[in-house]
């Protein structure tokens, strides 16, 4: 299952103070995980040729390199054409991403890999070192390095002393 959640999460953020837009939110450390050998951890595993799905529950940690990728479940879905090539992963029930310096949790991630986009809803928490975002939605395209964050933003910037 060669799944590279390649991040490059650069924020733009046009309802925060100007502060908040030099924050350097990338997930940067998502990007050096690419091509590295998926591990996945789970208590079950369920596979459906016919739909193409795999469903990965209870406890499930998806790893690649420092990456993990945690939730009650995620489920894999594969493209059409039958090449083994990834078309879209979902994870639900409580997401924790972390990377060596920035996490993100939500209650659930939908990465779409031929769009480039992932989406992560439902009280999203995200840090990097000492500075926290929050809102209910956010929402990253991989290819443009953009992003948003959407209802009931708050951001806590650290400055330095």
């Amino acid at each position: 299952m060669a799944f590279a959640l390649g991040l490059g999460l650069a924020l733009t953020m046009h309802a925060l103070p100007a502060a908040a837009q030099g924050m350097g939110l990338s997930f940067a450390g998502l990007q050096n995980v690419r091509g590295l050998p998926v591990e996945i951890k789970a208590d079950n595993l369920q596979v459906n040729n016919q739909t193409g799905e795999t469903v990965f529950t209870g406890d499930a940690v998806l790893g690649q390199g420092d990456m993990r990728l945690a939730a009650p479940q995620i489920r894999i879905i594969y493209a059409a054409a039958g090449d083994g090539s990834i078309e879209r992963l979902e994870a639900s029930g409580g997401v924790t991403l972390v990377t060596a310096d920035e996490a993100a949790e939500a209650q659930s991630a939908v990465y779409e890999v031929a769009a480039g986009t992932v989406r992560m809803t439902g009280s999203v928490l995200l840090t990097q070192g000492r500075n926290v975002l929050s809102g209910d939605s956010l929402f990253v395209d991989l290819r443009t390095e953009q992003g948003r964050m959407e209802g009931q933003v708050r951001t806590l910037i650290q400055t330095a002393p």
